[in-house]
């Protein structure tokens, strides 16, 4: 969701950073590590010694209130409504009720269920996000596409067994090279329906193919 589909580093980072104030944090240091991965992890990572699920909903609810500069990323709308319906799915290390604000906030039409960090014991760089995904739309996870901008998200689609398509909208080529493909932004990417009920089938230009190890 951040950082693919909308841009909210403005609200991510003004909250994180107000809160690590208020629990004696280095505010860039915090910044560093939580991009990617659900709060409550971050929480418990940066200060152990506190109740994180206290400390997340504190953090989710200035997340909440800090709408200020959500929007949809070049591409985003016209990408996802040439999707056919069922065929895409957010999965996302944001809490539900916070995804759902900035998914609203951006315009972006996600109706139906999503993945988020209330729907699984691990988050990324574990697979279990893109898994349950997977199983949600009713595909097995080579026959899904992970669209990602954060290394430990990439590393999750990967270890699901996903394709999976990094954009360098926030994160440096390096730290991506654990993905398939990558991409500026989602505004080259087409969508090709496929004869009869042979699916659907993305195109477009990448900046490169990381050489993996």
């Amino acid at each position: 969701m951040d950082g693919v589909l909308i841009s909210s580093l403005g609200s991510v980072e003004r909250s994180w950073t107000r809160w690590a104030e208020m629990r004696g944090i280095d505010p860039a240091y915090a910044l560093s590590i939580i991009h990617g991965r659900r709060s409550i992890e971050s929480v418990a990572f940066l200060r152990p010694d506190l109740d994180a699920e206290t400390e997340n909903r504190i953090i989710e609810k200035m997340e909440i209130d800090d709408k200020e500069g959500v929007r949809a990323l070049p591409g985003v709308l016209d990408l996802l409504a040439a999707l056919p319906e069922g065929a895409w799915t957010v999965v996302t290390s944001a809490t539900g009720a916070l995804a759902r604000v900035r998914l609203a906030a951006a315009g972006i039409p996600a109706s139906g269920r999503i993945i988020s960090a209330d729907d699984v014991a691990k988050g990324k760089p574990d697979p279990a996000p893109y898994l349950a995904g997977a199983a949600l739309l009713g595909f097995l996870p080579a026959e899904c596409v992970v669209i990602e901008d954060a290394s430990s998200g990439v590393n999750a689609g990967r270890a699901a067994g996903c394709t999976v398509l990094a954009t360098t909208f926030s994160h440096s080529m390096e730290s991506l090279s654990a993905a398939d493909y990558l991409i500026p932004d989602l505004t080259e990417v087409r969508v090709k329906r496929l004869p009869g009920d042979e699916g659907i089938k993305l195109t477009f230009t990448p900046i490169a193919v990381p050489v993996k190890s």
